[in-house]
């Protein structure tokens, strides 16, 4: 128990922003650095942030449980890749503390699947029930120049391991038309084979990058529309918290999802928002609108001014994204996604 994780006056009504949306789900990103290099996500010469810009486990930790307090029920760790973090199993272990309490539905991970096999266990002993794998292709070579020199076969055992340790693994896939278009079907079948979900994930206009993001974007909607000449989908009314819409794959007997920012987007519900690993809070991944926690916090503010400062940022929250994607355009926010978290 911290001090702000005791209830008050200021923490006992919940996070509505000015369009009526309940935020319920925070996304926190603990790096911005990663052991890979995807095309898609990074440049392939980053320059990472020093030490001093980033938030400490403490930092971390005070932050997502003033969200706790505020009625947040899920917490995502994203970065980066976040099991690169130094010391990021405390802050799992730490962050526990809300799921035995019952004031938090569940902590989860979002991971390229590369350090899994080494933190499988530590992450189930701390109270995580499921993560989601990044993964785009199960061919070696391509995964080595997609992400620019991985190892497909680390991110293989380390799927093997969360399983093995009992975590329920997602498969994500960003859908690319000229590299791996022709091959998901077959990375659904894989996934599903193994019981894992899969979801779909239209590539998004965040952060310059050496491409022309353009020649790889390939409409999901199109793409279901292929997928139902062969297979039978049937829509499902579940959600995991995110912005998936989920089919049922009637040959495969596994669940598919489509995250559509371009074709169909999803912020009439967004009940979501991202905090990043120096502290600014992004309440829109479309937009540059940022809030500033770090300086809240290292200004000296006590727990009622960080959450007057949470508040001020939600009730701010725009009402959508801008997305688009057209030859020779800049993105639509300058920041990486590995930045911005997940």
């Amino acid at each position: 128990m911290t001090p702000y994780d005791a209830s008050s006056p200021q923490g006992s009504r919940g996070l509505t922003d000015s369009l009526g949306r309940t935020v319920t789900y925070l996304r926190v990103s603990v790096t911005d650095r990663c052991d890979l290099r995807c095309v898609y996500c990074m440049s392939e010469h980053m320059t990472f942030l020093p030490k001093a810009q980033v938030l400490t486990l403490e930092e971390l930790d005070r932050i997502a449980s003033a969200f706790v307090g505020l009625g947040t029920r899920k917490l995502r760790i994203t970065g980066g890749e976040p099991l690169v973090r130094k010391g990021v199993m405390e802050l799992f272990q730490n962050l526990g503390r809300h799921l035995r309490s019952g004031a938090l539905d569940e902590i989860t991970l979002t991971t390229n699947g590369t350090q899994l096999a080494q933190f499988a266990r530590g992450l189930v002993d701390a109270g995580v029930k499921r993560v989601n794998v990044s993964l785009d292709t199960l061919k070696p070579d391509l995964f080595r120049t997609l992400t620019r020199g991985g190892d497909l076969g680390k991110v293989i055992a380390g799927i093997d391991a969360a399983q093995a340790a009992g975590l329920k693994v997602k498969i994500n896939a960003v859908a690319l038309k000229d590299d791996n278009a022709a091959e998901l079907p077959d990375l659904i079948r894989w996934a599903h084979a193994r019981g894992a979900d899969m979801t779909l994930i239209e590539t998004m206009p965040l952060g310059e990058v050496e491409a022309d993001r353009t020649d790889q974007y390939l409409s999901l909607t199109a793409l279901r529309a292929e997928l139902e000449s062969f297979w039978t989908l049937t829509d499902l009314a579940v959600t995991t918290g995110g912005p998936a819409r989920y089919v049922e794959v009637a040959e495969t007997g596994g669940r598919l999802g489509f995250i559509t920012p371009l074709s169909h987007n999803f912020c009439e519900a967004c009940n979501r928002v991202r905090l990043t690993c120096t502290g600014t809070l992004h309440t829109c991944l479309g937009q540059e609108d940022a809030a500033d926690l770090r300086a809240v916090i290292r200004d000296g503010a006590d727990d009622a001014g960080l959450i007057e400062a949470i508040r001020n940022a939600v009730d701010a929250k725009p009402k959508g994204h801008d997305f688009h994607i057209a030859r020779a355009s800049p993105p639509a926010v300058a920041r990486h996604m590995s930045t911005t978290g997940g």
